[in-house]
């Protein structure tokens, strides 16, 4: 059995840090309910307060055929009060299904319509970390089917990813956090920015914005460094390797030609459709995001963007909505990572300075 306690532990008194006195969310489905419960065990020793909602299989899918105008425009009032007034989230994504059926299209934009006021909040509470929040999963047969793997490897896998596997696992991510901050102290005291490799040349500035040492706490797993670039900054093309899951839908061999800031046209291998249908939706021709993933445990692709975002030895850039934390402007209903691989010839050039090559950071920054 998977020690849920030592999850939930990491958590409560890691992740979020809950103090007491503290108002938790915990958002989930009811697959998860073994973690649910010993997040709830741990919040009340820590002395705080801990609210959940569990999903059960197929409310979505009843919402957006069944539901009318008003109901798709409905608000939670749980999930509204927690957003705007809480003092921890955990969003713990524990899905039935990754391929469900598509939504009515009129249906979806009224629900993102709905939705995007407390998205806002949301970014604006966590950058200033009113809102203490992390995202994380717990294992389910979708997820590991997703991932060509049996349950037993997949939660192995989400558990190796998360230092489950050590001994004591927020040491392990405070060495994550020293290691990288050293990064992250050399990337802020620079300007410029390139991303190179065999299919790609881009760059991009970040004067006035910042880089973030993602270690842990934001995003269980985490292992990344990231910022949001100057929005008229980026220029030239880029490359994804790695498929682009939106919507449970997938998009291969993604190129994007970029100049002044502006996404100017894009193509993909596979799924076109699904480019052409994002780039309709406003703020998306613009990056909300540049990182580099340093997570060298997280060995393979498994097609779920918290884990695949942080492989060692990629880049990914994210279309759409920046993060206020590093000084971002751009707003937009979507956050879409795309992850590059540059393990065979890419470098990252900083102020014209090589500091990573080959999946990896040069002497001095390198752990």
């Amino acid at each position: 059995m998977p020690d849920y306690q030592k999850y939930a532990h990491l958590l409560v008194n890691y992740c979020v840090s809950l103090q007491p006195g503290e108002r938790l969310f915990v958002q989930s489905t009811s697959l998860a309910t073994l973690l649910v419960k010993e997040i709830y065990r741990e919040a009340i020793k820590a002395g705080g307060h801990c609210e959940f909602t569990l999903a059960v299989e197929g409310m979505g899918e009843i919402l957006m055929e069944h539901g009318n105008e008003e109901q798709l425009k409905y608000i939670p009032t749980l999930y509204n009060r927690a957003l705007n007034e809480f003092d921890a989230y955990i969003n713990l994504r524990a899905p039935f299904t990754l391929r469900g059926p598509k939504p009515d299209p009129e249906k979806a934009k009224i629900r993102s319509a709905a939705l995007q006021p407390l998205i806002t909040t949301y970014f604006e509470r966590t950058a200033d970390l009113r809102l203490k929040r992390t995202t994380c999963l717990f294992p389910t047969q979708a997820l590991a089917n997703e991932a060509g793997m049996s349950l037993e490897e997949y939660t192995d896998f989400v558990f190796k990813g998360c230092k489950l596997d050590q001994p004591d696992p927020k040491a392990a991510w405070l060495e994550v956090r020293a290691n990288q901050q050293k990064i992250v102290d050399h990337l802020n005291s620079c300007t410029e920015f390139r991303y190179v490799n065999e299919r790609s040349d881009i760059s991009f500035t970040t004067k006035g914005r910042r880089w973030i040492n993602s270690d842990g706490q934001t995003n269980m797993p985490s292992g990344e460094v990231y910022t949001s670039p100057e929005e008229d900054s980026v220029d030239g093309h880029i490359y994804f390797d790695y498929p682009a899951i939106r919507n449970g839908k997938e998009v291969r061999g993604v190129t994007l030609h970029v100049e002044g800031g502006e996404i100017k046209s894009w193509t993909a291998e596979e799924g076109q459709d699904i480019l052409d249908e994002t780039f309709e939706l406003p703020g998306t021709r613009r990056f909300g995001e540049a990182a580099i993933g340093t997570n060298y445990t997280i060995d393979r692709f498994s097609k779920h963007i918290l884990f695949d975002e942080k492989i060692g030895g990629t880049v990914h850039m994210a279309i759409g909505q920046s993060y206020g934390q590093c000084g971002g402007k751009n707003e937009s209903p979507v956050h879409w990572d795309m992850i590059a691989d540059m393990t065979r010839s890419g470098q990252i050039l900083a102020d014209g300075e090589i500091i990573y090559r080959k999946g990896r950071f040069l002497d001095g920054l390198a752990f």
